[in-house]
């Protein structure tokens, strides 16, 4: 974890301070409103720890369930947000490419954007090249119209020095999507 996340802190058995707390059991159904003690000799009946997840409720919610358990669901849940971030992967290309090469890297492209990943696409150019920067333009426009059913642009051809940079990002599919693309495919 870095030094931004904070933990979150737990109040387990006789640590809990409410006289009474909503009680639920490891498999989500809840119990009922029962007062400390009875809720504590519940959780031993079971083996299990009662732990509060809700303090600020009215009453406090309290759940029985293994505290290491409880733990690891924490720590499984927040490493799987942590690989949802999208990276920007970079292509680089020159004005004067070859076609089988220019059809390598936008495949390479392609399978970034399906990654969820952002592509920033550089044309880098050298000597005199620079005078013909219209050539980089058409470049720019044939992979935007070649990626047009996976990418739309984020953000727009810059010229940096002898360098344009354009930046794609793969288009945002909504659930029902997704569901009626795998129905297909079964």
């Amino acid at each position: 974890m870095n030094k931004f996340t904070r933990k979150r802190f737990y109040r387990l058995n006789q640590s809990i301070q409410a006289e009474k707390v909503r009680v639920i059991d490891e498999k989500g159904k809840q119990i009922g409103i029962l007062s400390l003690a009875e809720a504590l000799v519940e959780a031993r009946n079971q083996g299990l720890d009662l732990v509060e997840i809700a303090p600020k409720g009215n009453p406090p919610v309290c759940k029985i369930i293994d505290f290491k358990k409880l733990k690891y669901q924490e720590k499984k849940k927040n490493a799987s947000q942590k690989r949802r971030k999208s990276e920007i992967k970079e292509i680089r290309l020159r004005p004067f490419i070859g076609a089988n090469d220019l059809n390598v890297r936008l495949e390479r492209a392609k399978k970034f954007l399906k990654n969820k990943n952002q592509v920033r696409v550089r044309i880098v150019f050298r000597g005199r090249e620079i005078a013909k920067k219209e050539l980089g333009q058409q470049l720019l426009a044939t992979i935007v119209e070649s990626l047009a059913e996976f990418a739309q642009v984020s953000q727009a051809t810059k010229a940096i020095g002898k360098q344009l940079i354009m930046t794609l990002s793969p288009y945002e599919k909504k659930a029902s999507q997704d569901q009626a693309e795998n129905q297909k495919l079964s």
